[in-house]
């Protein structure tokens, strides 16, 4: 049984957006959603580890007044070059290809993630240390900003386009498997390891195996054929001369959808870091839970999110991608506050509220590689997405933690991560309201998808 897709080894396909491309194998497609989903899954092991590592990160690298504040301003740095890395990277993808791209920014990303396992601490080279911890997170914000885009953007061009929101929705279930991956690795080394050892050089260990998974994603990556979307725009000589060109071609002629992604991406990473970063660091130092509850709360809500995200990318593909959106902002605004309080109340009632609001999310993190693809030509999707998503979430995305972490000390006021998702939720709903329904259109061609059909058709009738 043969499958369609646009997914292939390189050949000009039909021209037919009904066929959605040329028929291959099934293993053709699952080399693309393994090699995509795997460098997604090292890119959040290393936020999972940096995570859920934060109580040892603060004692290693920010003794004092600092405190965990020092520790997600740690964070929070590393997004400072993904505007730029997302500059870079994201032109190059559409002026020599989506592979090359991908290929390079894992091996920068891994090894700047294995790298801070062999930095010494506080105690034994003094600011130095701290200095390089922001070092090699400012490499891996850098690496990222051409990661993500350039996944989401390669598999979207090698799905069905009636299937974008299932394939597609793999991508996130490697992002939850790593962070759950790298939440699992630090508990197994808790476990294992005494805590003396453990916050002395036990909360290293984590950190080193993200190399094997870099040299593993690159390995996959460097077996992908290119994709074929690409292939054709190239052959018709409708791909970017150069970088500067592609970029000031996406700037002055697509500013709109970066304007739309970029709000849709203020409440979907507000939400995400908030929940999948800084949820440790609050529930322990905030809420006055043990290490090991909180460990075990954020890994049983990222494995009831991985088992059914790719139920909600599938859906996505019936209902469209609009519905899924409001459907999960809404839900978000309306439980967060309620959420928050039940967490409050111990263990268990923080287990269920961590979950629910975790179901709450999965609308939109399923459909992130259906829908902001989509929302460009071929000849600038990669830019696109990499610039406007990334630029969002450096302001937005990774100061979460911080600004969480910040007002909750200075005010007391536990339910404010609540009240700042519900914030970024009402930017997120007005930017929806202006999104263009893309589910089963083509991305073939260098037109935005959806628009010639939008503008063909008919008026309504007066009355």
């Amino acid at each position: 049984m043969q499958e369609s897709t646009t997914c292939g080894p390189g050949e000009r396909s039909a021209t037919s957006s009904a066929a959605a491309g040329q028929d291959v194998d099934r293993r053709t497609l699952r080399k693309a959603i393994t090699g995509s989903a795997m460098g997604n899954a090292t890119e959040w092991f290393d936020y999972g580890v940096y995570a859920t590592t934060a109580t040892y990160l603060t004692q290693n690298f920010f003794p004092g007044h600092l405190g965990s504040i020092g520790t997600m301003l740690g964070f929070a740095i590393s997004f400072v070059l993904r505007p730029l890395g997302g500059m870079i990277w994201g032109p190059l993808g559409d002026r020599l290809g989506r592979k090359a791209v991908l290929a390079t920014t894992i091996l920068l990303m891994s090894g700047a993630t294995a790298l801070i396992a062999a930095i010494p601490s506080y105690a034994s080279i003094g600011i130095a240390a701290p200095l390089l911890l922001i070092l090699l997170r400012v490499v891996q914000g850098f690496s990222t900003g051409g990661e993500y885009g350039g996944a989401a953007t390669f598999m979207a061009e090698c799905a069905p386009d009636d299937k974008r929101g299932r394939y597609g929705s793999f991508l996130e279930f490697g992002t939850l498997g790593g962070f759950a991956a790298g939440t699992a690795v630090v508990m197994l080394c808790e476990l294992m390891i005494s805590d003396d050892d453990m916050a002395a050089w036990g909360w290293r260990i984590p950190f080193l195996i993200a190399l094997p998974l870099g040299l593993v994603g690159w390995y996959l990556r460097s077996k992908l054929d290119e994709s074929p979307v690409f292939n054709e725009v190239d052959a018709q000589g409708d791909s970017q001369d150069s970088i500067l060109g592609g970029l000031a071609d996406l700037l002055k002629n697509y500013w709109r959808p970066i304007l739309i992604l970029t709000g849709m991406v203020v409440a979907l990473n507000v939400v995400n870091y908030t929940l999948l970063t800084y949820q440790p660091t609050y529930l322990e130092s905030t809420l006055g839970l043990s290490t090991q509850s909180t460990t075990i709360i954020v890994l049983v809500g990222e494995l009831v999110m991985m088992a059914c995200i790719p139920f909600f990318g599938r859906w996505s593909d019936t209902l469209g991608r609009k519905p899924m959106w409001w459907a999960s902002l809404i839900g978000l605004f309306v439980a967060a506050v309620p959420m928050y309080w039940l967490m409050a109340q111990g263990f268990v009632w923080a287990l269920i509220a961590f979950a629910v609001l975790g179901l709450l999310y999965l609308p939109q993190l399923a459909t992130i590689s259906a829908t902001f693809p989509a929302m460009f030509p071929t000849q600038v999707r990669y830019a696109g997405f990499a610039i406007g998503y990334n630029v969002s979430t450096a302001l937005f995305g990774g100061t979460a933690p911080l600004v969480n972490d910040a007002v909750i000390h200075a005010t007391g006021w536990n339910l404010f991560p609540a009240i700042y998702m519900m914030g970024a939720c009402v930017i997120g709903l007005v930017s929806v309201a202006f999104l263009r329904e893309t589910a089963g259109v083509s991305l073939r061609g260098t037109s935005i998808p959806g628009e010639a059909e939008e503008e063909a058709k008919p008026e309504p009738a007066s009355a």
